[in-house]
């Protein structure tokens, strides 16, 4: 299929093996978790090595006591954004990733049923402050330069499109999508927000969708299976 130039479809074997196993319908949600898990792990590899830069740190010491120089990654103003629920089940695995503790920054987005269109709920963003009244405090807040997204289903695109531009009204300079899955229209609704600084990487690609806006054949809602919240 064919897909904008933002959008990176994974083709690791291991990956497209976790995958499948996540489509299984008698995944338990310990199964759905570690997998979940294990597939942001995968996908965030990939994009981090992209996305991110290697740079020399201050210098330091071995345990044997040889001096070296530490290796830093650019850029140093980064920011985890799970959407809320199932945004939650990719985090510790980029947490991990990082060298460093980066902030969680949550946004909660539902889909209005009967127009498919995102809800905003929650949002704990910190207050954008201007350069201008940011100097007259001693510790303004900080805006991430590069945010990362983390939403494991990206179906009509709408949630993922929102959150974009949320993101790019609080200011941050680029933008990371990290995804399990996505439909095609959906993913190039998302990519298409704000194609000069976002890209978004995905483990694999559905064609279709149903009526409901759910991904065919899909993964199911991942925010029930992690949270076991299924027939609610």
């Amino acid at each position: 299929m064919s897909l904008p130039s933002n959008v990176h479809v994974s083709r690791h074997p291991c990956l497209l093996g976790k995958l499948s196993l996540l489509r299984f319908k008698s995944a338990s949600t310990r199964e759905v978790k570690a997998l979940v898990n294990e597939i942001a792990t995968i996908v965030g590899v990939e994009a981090l090595a992209s996305a991110l830069t290697p740079a020399d740190g201050p210098k330091d010491e071995t345990p044997i006591g040889f001096e070296y120089t530490t290796t830093t990654i650019e850029p140093q103003a980064l920011s985890l954004v799970p959407i809320l629920r199932s945004g939650l089940g990719m985090v510790e695995a980029i947490q991990t990733l990082l060298p460093n503790p980066v902030p969680v920054h949550h946004l909660g987005l539902y889909r209005e049923p009967s127009t498919l269109e995102p809800v905003e709920y929650y949002n704990n963003l910190p207050q954008h402050v201007s350069s201008a009244s940011a100097a007259h405090q001693s510790t303004p807040e900080k805006t991430a330069s590069l945010a990362i997204i983390l939403d494991p289903v990206i179906a009509t695109g709408g949630t993922c499109a929102a959150a974009i531009q949320t993101l790019r009204e609080w200011g941050v300079k680029r933008i990371l999508v990290l995804s399990v899955v996505a439909a095609s229209e959906g993913v190039k609704r998302a990519a298409a927000e704000w194609p000069g600084a976002v890209e978004i990487w995905v483990a694999g690609v559905d064609t279709e969708l149903t009526g409901s806006g759910m991904l065919k054949p899909g993964v199911g809602d991942v925010g029930d299976r992690l949270f076991l919240t299924i027939g609610k």
